[in-house]
């Protein structure tokens, strides 16, 4: 069995057993942290991983960070700006990118669209949430910044796929390249 197939058998064991009492919060989030490189396996993985759940009983619901990121910037009015902006200065994304970052938080639109996400879930029906592709953060934010905003709003047992590196307990680095972060209030497992 892989370390990706352990880690996941321990967070489903994790998720059946709930938060433990001397955990940072009671909410129900949990990270899969897995090394940035194997962030295709883990995609590979998901149906599967998905399907297991089912199989425990769960109502899995799928929310993809890269659709949601794909869908706002598609709507935003800046859209016909920065495709003009690359097709010009395509080397020059940082700059571009800067107003990209502010589009997803300004509004807080990605943040509100995984509260109505939440919002419309029901713990007696047994749901869960995977949040995927956390990948598509970067470089506007980090999911931490958006667990910290909505404390309190999990209602329903939540997995986030995490790509990084765990760093001691409750420390994380997202990418394996950003500095540590020790904001989280989920319990972590892997990495």
């Amino acid at each position: 069995m892989s370390s990706l197939d352990q880690d996941f058998e321990e967070l489903r064991r994790r998720v059946r057993h709930g938060r433990d009492l001397n955990s940072a919060s009671y909410e129900p989030i949990f990270y899969l942290v897995f090394h940035p490189r194997e962030m295709l396996t883990v995609k590979r993985m998901m149906d599967k991983w998905r399907i297991r759940f089912e199989q425990d009983g769960w109502n899995v619901h799928i929310f993809s960070l890269a659709e949601q990121i794909g869908s706002i910037l598609r709507e935003n009015d800046l859209r016909d700006v920065w495709i003009m902006s690359e097709e010009d200065d395509p080397l020059n994304f940082p700059e571009y990118a800067k107003t990209m970052g502010k589009a997803l938080t300004e509004d807080k639109s990605l943040e509100n669209a995984l509260h109505s996400k939440l919002a419309g879930l029901s713990e007696k029906n047994r749901d869960l949430l995977l949040v995927t592709d956390l990948e598509a953060l970067h470089p506007f934010l980090r999911i931490g910044a958006i667990e910290t905003r909505l404390q309190g709003q999990f209602n329903v047992p939540t997995i986030f796929f995490y790509p990084g590196e765990r760093c001691g307990k409750t420390r994380l680095s997202f990418l394996g390249f950003y500095p540590e972060d020790g904001n989280y209030r989920s319990v972590h497992v892997g990495g």
